[in-house]
């Protein structure tokens, strides 16, 4: 008679990983921690405004309470430090909790900033600022790990680091080189008084050419558009960027189009041309003598700066007074 066959024993995933029943358990385990042993991630890039979202946030907590447990992991002081979830933490301190639902992870460093990162880098209105720094700590922690793709082979971390909030490698290399601005040319970033590319293109002069260009701007002075800063960059680059310089290049005279083109006059005789007598609307200039008027109505075009025109008037007066070169008439 042939004995029955011995069943076969298959061994588990988490049996091979030494994870054993209780300790998966564990792993899913919420944890109501008090707030005062929740400590912020070293550097967080990321602010936390008491704004019109947070009053949302918290009124969302006093009527359901936190839906989503925040992520922490174990400070080697005590308490917990702060992956995800500091919005939540706030939340919970205005609506007058004392607790908050968390679950706790024994990440590495550099697996904490790459969580961290990636958990708040799709957050709407994210300041330049914000991004700036979050990509270089997330470019620094991908760079230590050294991370590759399913064939083993090395992927270029700009691209890798981009990937979550769907930016380029290119965009992630321009956001981190923000970095190097300093904090005050940064602020004005956030604020939008300067863009994104110029801020960019400032961030490779140095250090006092920056607070040069800085003065100038909160000054109310001037403004910084895209042709100036790429020539302070080239200047910069050459070495003959001086704190005269950028003052000159950042109040240099924009050449515009369309309705704010700004309409220069040369005084007769100099480059030959004959200055126009009304401004947009028709109306003749309040400068002008009612001969000088007359003459322009005739289409004689002898306006001239000489005491008396040759021309024979309709109406009494002279010639219009010589006005300074290159004034503006409206």
């Amino acid at each position: 008679m042939r004995k029955p066959k011995k069943e076969i024993q298959l061994t588990s995933y988490d049996e091979l990983l030494g994870i054993n029943e209780a300790e998966q358990n564990s792993f899913n385990q919420v944890f109501e921690v008090p707030l005062n042993e929740l400590y912020p991630f070293k550097n967080h890039p990321f602010h936390v405004n008491d704004d019109e979202k947070m009053a949302e946030t918290v009124e969302s907590i006093k009527n359901y309470g936190i839906l989503n447990p925040a992520l922490v992991r174990p400070r080697a002081e005590g308490g917990y430090e702060l992956i995800a979830g500091h919005r939540r933490k706030r939340g919970c301190e205005l609506a007058g909790k004392s607790k908050m639902p968390v679950l706790i992870r024994n990440y590495t460093d550099d697996e904490a900033v790459i969580v961290m990162v990636d958990s708040n880098i799709q957050r709407e209105n994210l300041l330049p600022s914000e991004k700036a720094y979050a990509y270089k700590m997330k470019m620094d922690a991908v760079k230590h790990q050294g991370i590759k793709d399913e064939n083993a082979v090395s992927v270029d971390s700009a691209d890798l680091v981009g990937q979550a909030a769907g930016d380029s490698g290119r965009t992630v290399q321009r956001y981190i080189r923000l970095t190097c601005l300093i904090p005050e040319l940064l602020k004005l970033l956030d604020e939008g008084k300067i863009n994104f590319t110029v801020g960019v293109s400032l961030t490779y002069l140095s250090e006092t050419e920056q607070i040069w260009v800085k003065d100038c701007i909160v000054s109310g002075a001037s403004s910084v558009t895209g042709s100036m800063a790429t020539k302070l960059k080239q200047y910069s680059g050459e070495g003959k960027l001086t704190e005269l310089a950028v003052q000159l290049i950042l109040n240099e005279k924009k050449t515009e189009t369309g309705r704010e083109k700004q309409r220069l006059q040369r005084l007769p005789g100099k480059t030959g041309g004959i200055p126009p007598l009304t401004d947009r609307q028709g109306q003749y200039r309040p400068d002008f003598t009612p001969g000088a008027q007359a003459c322009e109505k005739a289409g004689t075009g002898a306006i001239k700066t000489t005491p008396k025109c040759t021309r024979t008037h309709t109406e009494q007066g002279g010639c219009p007074v010589p006005y300074p070169q290159y004034q503006r008439i409206f």
